[in-house]
């Protein structure tokens, strides 16, 4: 906390000894986008490669560099009473007291806070803001230590004991530990196919965590994994459609981050995550039923081999969406269902698990 204050206040004194020195205050902060990012093995993750912009206060910024300011100010009296806001919230706040400096659309509320982020250069959640998502779920082999807020007990919470349902990540998992003895991670694209390993106890069969990420994981979803798997020495497997929106967002993201958090992409990617999804190569193996890709979809595959430095850097991904782009078909991870409805969990997976050759880095 004390130094999520230090960097607030160290911006605002910039900001106001240059006002008192009669010259244009500026703020600094760093270029949040794949073209500010560079990626290898070593690292495993996104990284920022130092290029920065500049806001300048003038008659055309001072709408943007007031809201700046008054979000830092929220975030300072966030983190001063240890209270939280939702994204929602701060938007709402400025409706209500900033004057002309308020937001007339939520994204530009985002657009703001990310910025605040990258220039005091914590995350969001440190400056008490949170999602107005809620987390993804987890069931299998592992207790969750938590805490109660209000007494600082630790809260034991074992998610084997959910039935066919699951613990629901929260939107802060910091303080998390965890007690173990699962074999793997398995994180899974969407909550129908979740709730069909769920249901016939796959996590038991297999002795893993199953972990649902409702699409493009959360911070807290991506945090939790990379927690989980860290403390206790787990790989990490992850399970999407065989479409770019799974390989190129879902997984690139929960991998390696992205190129406009690439300032915190450290603490909130999971580098050692390996793809068991389905593959181009999967769908004549498994004789799959498969949809049409869109026209930009097409456009998402080679934007991805031109310009995505994750995919630049494995020849193995670079096959796949370049595979992909000739069949110019994809495949959802339901479809092995034409062959039975378990034949994911019986047959498919337990192959994939074995067959290490099979997978995408």
């Amino acid at each position: 906390m004390k130094r999520v204050i230090e960097n607030l206040e160290r911006v605002a004194k910039n900001v106001y000894s240059s006002i008192m020195s009669l010259d244009k205050p500026e703020l600094e902060m760093p270029i949040r986008s794949l073209s500010n990012v560079g990626y290898n093995l070593k690292d495993g993750y996104f990284k920022q490669q130092g290029r920065t912009k500049t806001r300048t206060l003038t008659a055309s910024t001072i709408k943007t560099f007031a809201q700046t300011l008054r979000m830092m100010s929220l975030s300072k009296q966030l983190v001063e009473t240890q209270d939280i806001a939702t994204k929602r919230d701060a938007y709402y706040q400025s409706k209500g007291s900033w004057g002309d400096a308020g937001f007339k659309e939520q994204s530009e509320s985002d657009s703001i806070m990310d910025d605040v982020e990258a220039m005091v250069r914590v995350n969001r959640e440190q400056l008490g803001f949170i999602p107005d998502e809620d987390g993804s779920a987890v069931t299998g082999n592992v207790i969750i230590v938590d805490k109660d807020p209000v007494t600082g007990e630790k809260v034991e919470v074992d998610c084997s004991k959910f039935g066919t349902g699951g613990y629901n990540i929260p939107n802060s998992v910091e303080h998390f530990k965890f007690k173990t003895k699962a074999k793997f991670i398995l994180a899974i694209e969407t909550s129908g196919m979740y709730q069909r390993l769920v249901y016939h106890k796959f996590w038991k069969n297999q002795n893993c965590v199953l972990i649902s990420l409702k699409g493009v994981p959360s911070r807290a979803t991506r945090r939790f994994i990379r927690k989980l798997s860290d403390q206790h020495d787990l790989p990490v497997y992850v399970f999407t459609d065989g479409d770019p929106y799974g390989y190129l967002n879902i997984y690139r993201t929960l991998k390696v981050g992205s190129g406009n958090a690439a300032h915190i992409n450290e603490f909130f990617c999971v580098p050692r995550a390996e793809y068991i999804g389905v593959t181009p190569s999967d769908i004549k193996k498994y004789n799959l039923p498969t949809h049409p890709l869109k026209d930009v979809d097409i456009k998402r595959l080679k934007d991805g081999l031109k310009n995505d430095p994750f995919v630049q850097h494995h020849k193995e991904w670079q096959k796949a969406l370049n595979d992909m782009v000739k069949s110019k078909v994809r495949v959802e991870q339901q479809a092995f269902s034409a062959h039975s409805l378990n034949y994911v969990l019986e047959t498919y997976l337990p192959e994939k698990l074995k067959n290490k050759k099979s997978w995408l880095p």
